[in-house]
């Protein structure tokens, strides 16, 4: 009980359930609609999902501030590349929330000359070289826990290994470290999991690559669970 009253108090964790329910809004739309469903059904989880989406933008008011300040703390990072990295992921959240500001603005009548669909354009935009960062820097620390496990167990692994192992064992063993590290490391396989579904929402809504309106709902709705787990349990979140 505890946990879900730290749960409900943070801005952050609402938002992300009304992420996940806006996502799956446009996952049960889809279904409905290659199922055959009326106009008028479809039309109504639309329009909820429209309702939704509103609604995040309105708990998401001034997140771009702390983007800002996420950046800022980036800087002092002593690893170059991932100072590089999430200074950067950072600073295109912040452009990314402030465009989503204004579309949010633009869609309560505050700005009624908004160009929804430049402004539109270019949060998703943001939002993707955020998640290019992001996975950048997910596969940078892989990397790093995959080459100190390497150098950790690599005399033991060449000292008991077998003759008749030589074919089959070096086309293995970088397969079984990659399991192994991700294993031994959830906040890690969390936030590439998360990131990896994130990316098909912007590449979609860009037009790069057509992922369809099941798949975007699909990870939409995975990559939102995955956070509210994180936040649910903060040693899931990776650091820094």
């Amino acid at each position: 009980m505890d946990a879900w009253v730290r749960f409900n108090a943070q801005s952050q964790a609402k938002e992300r359930v009304f992420r996940a329910a806006q996502y799956a809004c446009a996952l049960i739309g889809y279904t409905l609609q290659r199922g055959g469903a009326g106009a008028h059904l479809h039309g109504s989880v639309k329009q909820l999902e429209a309702h939704i989406s509103l609604t995040r933008k309105l708990l998401r008011l001034g997140n771009s501030l702390e983007a800002l300040e996420a950046a800022q703390r980036a800087v002092h990072l002593s690893d170059g590349v991932l100072r590089l990295c999430l200074t950067l992921t950072h600073l295109n959240r912040a452009l990314f929330l402030a465009c989503d500001h204004l579309l949010w603005a633009g869609r309560t009548g505050l700005l009624p000359s908004l160009d929804h669909s430049k402004w539109s354009h270019r949060s998703f935009r943001y939002y993707l070289f955020a998640l290019i960062l992001s996975l950048t820097r997910d596969l940078y620390e892989l990397r790093l826990l995959m080459e100190r496990e390497e150098r950790s167990k690599g005399p033991r692994g060449s000292s008991s290994a077998q003759p008749g192992d030589s074919a089959s064992c070096p086309a293995r063993r970088p397969l079984r470290l990659l399991v192994e590290v991700l294993y031994s490391n959830p906040p890690l396989l969390l936030d590439l999991l998360k990131n990896s579904c994130d990316i098909f929402i912007p590449l979609d809504r860009l037009g790069i690559c057509r992922a369809g309106p099941g798949l975007v709902g699909a990870c939409g709705l995975t990559s939102s669970v995955l956070s509210i787990l994180a936040i649910i349990h903060p040693w899931l979140k990776l650091k820094p």
